[in-house]
């Protein structure tokens, strides 16, 4: 069962913990309050998620409920629908809700499991810090106004406001907090007036009948204290009760309660005043420290714009040219060029007469979709085949970007110690908390009441596990910020955590290793016939529908237009490209790519001296053009510095021509492989990992895609051009690379500012205990101190980064 249902003589739900008034509705020996429960867990059971039971022993989530029938009917709209989906096709929908209703780890396990109850739900993500919900759906066979009306009666009722959505700026969250701050200061300063005749008078020199009306006010006056101005206290701490969970509010809220029951029982039985200028002072102080956490919290905000972060470019079309700009510089009207795998990074019109577009990204479904000149397209699609040209219809969204990134698809390494740590700790601090009070409480009951009573309410107030668990986000938030600063940008302050804990470092050696060079691309003819300039032209049509940093080395340095009879385009990832243009069949790749396409190869031609890309003409070799390759500067000392902790290997796609220089590089010690396809690097990292290494790679974010997402961290390099992609977990802008040794150390670094961050929010709760155990501390001092240790703890962690940051040179 999920609970016992038999609880002090009540009957309890087996679905929701309410007490039910009786045990009519039940299946076999479970007890349902409402025919609403018993269909819940009638379609839990059904659908193989029993479990769910297990997660919380009361998920506390009412049945279904009776949804008015035409409450969501606007929902039909399709101007409303278009307004409210993310993304949109003849099939998929996907859509984010604000489910405010989300407050549990079960509330999570079965939103994330709709898809057991509906077959058209395709998958479902929970955030539960900003307790939203993203949805993919079939729109062929659900509805957007009955996936609504679903949620909603199993007690998950989207908040949708539709003045927010077309809104971009939304009232202060802290607009609410300020009037609670404000009433409970009224109440707390003419409560201090009432009672300074008490404060200055002796005893016995006030009336009893005036002293009696001061403290009648002064109850009167806490009213709206306790029924307003404190809510959030009580409401949280209700919340967590009825699931069997002691959150925070818990003890702040009962040492309210004693204050005031302790102040209402003297003045009703007329035995004292009672403390309520310290109830309204407690909740006033509390607000006060709420409202400066929240103001602190907000000047540190680590929320970045992605649009201004990401080192991206697109290539705008401009006065007949081309120009790589960083995506943050589109604007609406823009004409962009995409190539093939790069991502749509804003919602755009497809100029060109037609292209392939893979939404994977957007709705988890690999499905090549195909839109014809003037469709509408969502941002972040990916070009599948030849490229295309696109007008943006709005700008960057920051939004889709981090949803993109940060998609669990492909985020799937473990728990760090540090954060299981945080964790473990402020789930049982609580109850640590409790004990301690409750044992101060009774030690002082026997010899003195008022200590007893000041002990107890002090231990529950001044406790505090909030400096606890900011540590992490705010120490590595700012780590975040600081290393975006020096364009290494991170996806999330998970990746801060893993990087401290790599132990091998692979690098790929093609536009990683290697940059753009100035010097021309030669082309080496095999035949006595050389390339001419249509041939020229309709190989550097062929090499601008490609990402690969060689495919793009050879557009740029070939001259004459492109060629716009480019009918058939193919891309294998790692090995070549080829397509028709005015009937004859164009090839570039790699030796061993056109070797098992044509064939046969003429002598001499691993004569090179450089990077290779060969070329095929109607199935004849042609030749190749050679790259001279210019590697990074610094790399000799990036990698000095990095060997003596790490160890480091190298994993090429070229052949190994420039072994002895690489040798040079990395050392005669060192693993270097050549000639390694993309599923080579892959195996290569798994057998790594076998062995219990944690391995960073870092590679071309899209060739490489597959060993990034593997690795425990991947790190993609951005150059002029950049095709993003979500498997990597940071972008490093290629000219930063010799400081590649520092951000690993200022990781490292930042871990240790956690623990040091532990240690301080541990002293202070001894320290808090050691007095308030002893009575020393009143209640309203308590309620002083409680939000400094938060305030201090995230003050020290953003100081000692920033300290770390500039004295590794991270930041100037």
């Amino acid at each position: 069962m999920g609970m016992d249902q038999r609880n002090s003589d009540k009957l309890i739900c087996f679905h929701c913990g309410e007490v039910c008034d009786n045990d009519d509705i039940r299946i076999e020996d479970k007890i349902f309050c409402c025919q609403g429960c018993r269909i819940v867990y009638e379609i839990i059971a059904e659908s193989g998620l029993d479990s769910y039971y297990d997660i919380e022993n009361k998920p506390g989530i009412k049945g279904l409920e009776d949804v008015p029938q035409n409450k969501f009917a606007y929902l039909d709209d399709a101007q409303i629908t278009d307004k409210l989906l993310d993304f949109q096709d003849e099939n998929t929908g996907t859509v984010t809700f604000s489910i405010p209703q989300i407050h549990c780890s079960a509330c999570i396990w079965l939103l994330e499991n709709l898809h057991k109850f509906h077959p058209a739900i395709r998958s479902s993500k929970v955030n539960f810090l900003k307790k939203e919900a993203f949805i993919v759906f079939s729109r062929d066979q659900l509805s957007l106004r009955r996936l609504v009306e679903m949620l909603a009666s199993i007690g998950y009722a989207p908040d949708i406001n539709l003045q927010s959505i077309e809104q971009k700026n939304t009232p202060s969250a802290s607009r609410k907090l300020w009037l609670k701050l404000g009433v409970a200061g009224f109440a707390f300063g003419n409560v201090m007036l009432l009672s300074f005749p008490e404060y200055l008078a002796g005893e016995g020199e006030i009336e009893p009948y005036f002293l009696q009306f001061f403290s009648y006010l002064n109850i009167l006056l806490s009213l709206p204290v306790l029924l307003y101005s404190a809510s959030d206290y009580f409401r949280s701490a209700w919340v967590g009760l009825r699931k069997n969970m002691i959150n925070m509010d818990v003890p702040i809220s009962l040492g309210m309660l004693v204050l005031l029951g302790r102040s209402y029982w003297e003045i009703f039985t007329d035995t004292g005043t009672g403390y309520l200028d310290s109830f309204t002072g407690l909740v006033f102080f509390l607000l006060i420290g709420k409202l400066f956490q929240q103001k602190t919290y907000d000047s540190l905000s680590f929320e970045r714009d992605y649009k201004s972060y990401f080192p991206i470019s697109t290539t705008l079309i401009k006065d007949g040219g081309e120009e790589a700009i960083s995506i943050s510089k589109l604007k609406v009207g823009d004409r962009i060029i995409v190539r093939n795998r790069e991502l749509i990074p804003a919602d755009a019109t497809l100029l060109s007469p037609s292209a392939q577009i893979d939404y994977s990204f957007v709705t988890g479904e690999s499905r090549l979709v195909t839109k014809k000149s003037s469709d509408f397209i969502y941002a972040g699609g990916r070009l599948a085949g030849m490229a295309a040209e696109f007008e943006i219809n709005e700008e960057v969204s920051q939004s889709y970007l981090t949803r993109l990134w940060n998609h669990d698809s492909f985020t799937e390494h473990a728990r760090s110690t540090v954060s299981t740590i945080s964790d473990t700790v402020s789930r049982y601090f609580t109850y640590i908390v409790f004990s301690i009070a409750l044992i101060a409480g009774l030690f002082w009951l026997p010899r003195d009441m008022v200590v007893a009573w000041d002990a107890f309410t002090a231990v529950l107030i001044i406790a505090c596990p909030c400096a606890l668990a900011l540590s992490i986000p705010f120490t590595l938030g700012n780590a975040l910020r600081l290393l975006g600063r020096s364009s290494f940008i991170a996806k999330n302050i998970e990746t801060i955590e893993n990087l401290a804990g790599i132990d091998m470092i692979i690098f790929d050696k093609t536009g990683t290793l290697t940059m753009q060079s100035s010097d021309a691309v030669i082309f080496h003819s095999f035949t006595d016939e050389s390339l001419t300039q249509k041939e020229m032209r309709q190989i550097k049509t062929l090499a601008r529908q490609s990402t690969h940093p060689l495919s793009y080395r050879i557009y740029q340095n070939t001259v004459g237009n492109v060629s716009d009879k480019l009918v058939s385009y193919e891309e294998v990832e790692g090995a070549g490209i080829s397509g028709e243009i005015e009937g004859k069949k164009y090839q570039l790749g790699s030796k061993q790519w056109l070797i098992s396409k044509i064939g046969s190869f003429a002598n001499g031609l691993d004569s090179s001296v450089g990077s290779s890309t060969y070329v095929a003409i109607d199935g004849k070799i042609r030749g190749r053009f050679e790259f001279k390759n210019t590697f990074r500067p610094g790399l000799e000392k990036t990698i000095s510095e990095l060997e003596h902790n790490y160890t480091i290997a190298l994993l090429s796609g070229d052949s190994d021509h420039e072994r002895e220089q690489l040798q040079e590089l990395f050392g005669t010690d060192k693993e270097l492989r050549f000639e390694q396809s993309p599923a080579d690097k892959l195996e290569y990292i798994l057998e790594k990992q076998r062995q219990g290494k944690n391995v960073l790679m870092i590679g071309d974010g899209l060739n490489d895609a597959g060993a990034l997402k593997q690795s425990d961290v991947g790190v993609a390099i951005s150059d002029d051009i950049s095709a993003f992609s979500p498997a990597c977990d940071a972008i490093l802008v290629g000219n930063r690379l010799h400081n590649f040794s520092r951000f690993l150390n200022f990781s490292q670094s930042c871990i240790k500012i956690v623990y040091l961050s532990f240690i301080l929010s541990f002293i202070y709760n001894i320290v808090g205990f050691f007095f308030a155990v002893q009575g020393l501390l009143s209640p309203l001092f308590a309620a002083i101190l409680m939000p400094l240790s938060s305030i201090t703890v995230v003050s020290f962690a953003t100081l000692a980064t920033t300290m770390q940051a500039r004295r590794k040179g991270i930041i100037g």
